[in-house]
């Protein structure tokens, strides 16, 4: 299977983004300039990240000190002129639970080194932060695929790899003081927010409202997402069976990551985690919210693998795994996991929609006469709601 042309999700000049950011490096570190600028090849469909080297002297006029990195990589807020993924970036909200899980918990948080909220330097905020070293799954094509690090490691890496990336959940989820994590629960409107990327306007404090809050800001982006453009019937059946099949007892509230899949973690050559990544999902809300969407982000790809008539990896991050590795490391049984693997394939669907309705912004692809078609685990989220996938 070949890749199909990457959709366009920006519009920026990556010399002027490198001329702009040694301007800017200037300022924190006289003398110092951005080399060896590079955009990863598996940049996100959302905030864009750009990869440099500081070089500096370190003699000369004012006998400069060493920079306190060599290697960073800068997390720049989506361009507004490239009909972004979400309505809003808010990078300061990112970087504050960066340093907040890096400074309450033992897992490997890149560190932070500057945030930049004023737009002027590079056209939006961004922060900079220490690159990691080693190697992610990827995304294009899915590690479920034939040829990658992954897909050609051995089944006892693997269970290693999970075993791990489950840990990463346990930990976050137990170390984290819930209270110190409660600025997560508004955008700074007023309103409360399942994530920093929505203008949901749910309210309320407690276990319960913090799911319903979540949810809230999924309907509030879907509805944003189709302003002006086709409604997507399962999307729309499928907030219909959350709200007819809601949890009768949602669990603690804790910080969760939001975006937490393998894909977002650097893993060293033990196969073990070196870096865990984007943070610009994280909410409050019940452990399951992160389970679901480890489990159905890997299900999404194992689905298109098996699809295109390849095995995949049918024995990774199985479901009954992760929810019984969670299990022994916390104490803590997962529960109406149905309703958290549909809610993370419901809202992968609102995503996709934005991702391709961008497609059609740019003139890539035309205005569909079926709006569901451009989801492409539409089957998987119908088989959902019928109650036939799992």
């Amino acid at each position: 299977m070949t890749a199909a042309p990457r959709p366009r999700t920006t519009t920026r000049d990556p010399e002027a983004l490198t001329r702009g950011l040694t301007a800017w490096l200037g300022t924190r570190l006289p003398g110092a300039r951005a080399t060896h600028t590079t955009v990863p090849a598996s940049n996100g469909m959302s905030s864009e990240t750009l990869l440099f080297d500081i070089d500096r002297p370190v003699d000369g006029p004012g006998n400069h000190p060493d920079p306190p990195v060599r290697s960073c990589a800068l997390r720049l807020a989506a361009d507004p002129a490239a009909y972004t993924v979400f309505p809003r970036y808010d990078m300061a909200r990112q970087y504050r639970t960066m340093r907040l899980v890096a400074d309450r918990t033992d897992l490997p948080v890149p560190r932070t080194l500057w945030l930049e909220e004023d737009p002027a330097h590079l056209g939006a905020p961004f922060f900079v932060m220490e690159r990691a070293a080693g190697r992610v799954p990827p995304d294009v094509m899915p590690y479920t695929y034939e040829g990658n690090w992954l897909h050609d490691g051995t089944d006892e890496e693997r269970e290693r790899l999970e075993a791990a990336s489950v840990s990463v959940l346990a930990r976050l989820h137990d170390q984290v003081p819930v209270r110190e994590a409660e600025f997560l629960a508004d955008d700074g409107s007023g309103h409360g927010t399942g994530n920093g990327n929505g203008t949901g306007n749910g309210t309320g404090n407690g276990t319960g409202n913090a799911l319903q809050r979540h949810v809230a800001v999924q309907r509030a982006y879907y509805a944003w997402v189709v302003d002006g453009r086709p409604r997507s019937p399962v999307i729309e059946r499928g907030f219909a069976w959350l709200a007819e099949h809601w949890p009768a007892d949602p669990g603690e509230t804790v910080l969760t990551w939001g975006d937490a899949r393998i894909g977002n973690i650097v893993y060293d050559d033990a196969w073990e985690p070196a870096a865990v990544l984007d943070w610009e999902m994280a909410a409050l809300g019940p452990r399951e919210l992160d389970l679901g969407w480890m489990v159905y982000l890997h299900r999404f790809f194992q689905d298109l693998t098996e699809a295109s008539g390849q095995p995949g990896l049918p024995g990774f991050l199985r479901r009954e795994n992760i929810e019984g590795r969670y299990a022994r490391l916390t104490g803590h049984t997962p529960r109406d996991m149905e309703f958290h693997t549909l809610y993370a394939a419901l809202r992968q669907a609102i995503v996709m929609l934005r991702v391709a309705y961008r497609q059609v912004h740019f003139g890539e692809v035309p205005v569909p006469e079926d709006a569901d078609a451009l989801i492409l685990h539409r089957d998987t989220l119908e088989a959902m709601i019928a109650g036939r996938y799992w």
